[in-house]
């Protein structure tokens, strides 16, 4: 076992061989609360479930949005896809952040629109998002 692990050498040491770091503990715990709050993990999972399904549904339901990843690899978290042109893809990060849907601009290497929608985001925001879309399709498609 690493000696950093081992709480004999600690407890031999009044605690003063290492700090732990008690902020990251506490953050810790304030997550596997919140945790508890949102059903546990399964709940979790079937919430983060949820919200990329709704995502992809959406992308799925036209040939205006192309998803990056081959379905059977999609992502529940970090929701990837493209516009029929890159400049409709600035067009549309650009509309989106100015109505408070920011952050879709795709990784710089790859281009393109990244929705990342991890544990803490809000199915509400990807609602919206999703509205946001079949508006801006409707408008630019």
């Amino acid at each position: 076992m690493p000696t950093m692990l081992d709480y004999r050498v600690h407890v031999e040491n009044k605690s003063l061989y290492n700090t732990p770091n008690t902020w990251g503990i506490y953050i810790m715990s304030l997550v596997c609360k919140w945790l508890e709050n949102q059903s546990g993990l399964a709940g979790m999972e079937e919430l983060n479930d949820s919200k990329a399904q709704l995502l992809y549904d959406a992308i799925d339901a036209t040939d205006f949005y192309r998803g990056h990843a081959d379905i059977d690899c999609r992502s529940p978290m970090n929701v990837t896809f493209r516009l029929p042109s890159e400049e409709l893809d600035k067009k549309f990060v650009s509309e989106a952040t100015a109505q408070g849907l920011d952050g879709l601009k795709g990784h710089r290497s790859v281009g393109g629109i990244r929705a990342s929608i991890y544990n803490a985001f809000p199915r509400k925001g990807v609602e919206a998002l999703v509205a946001f879309m079949k508006e801006f399709e409707r408008r630019n498609g």
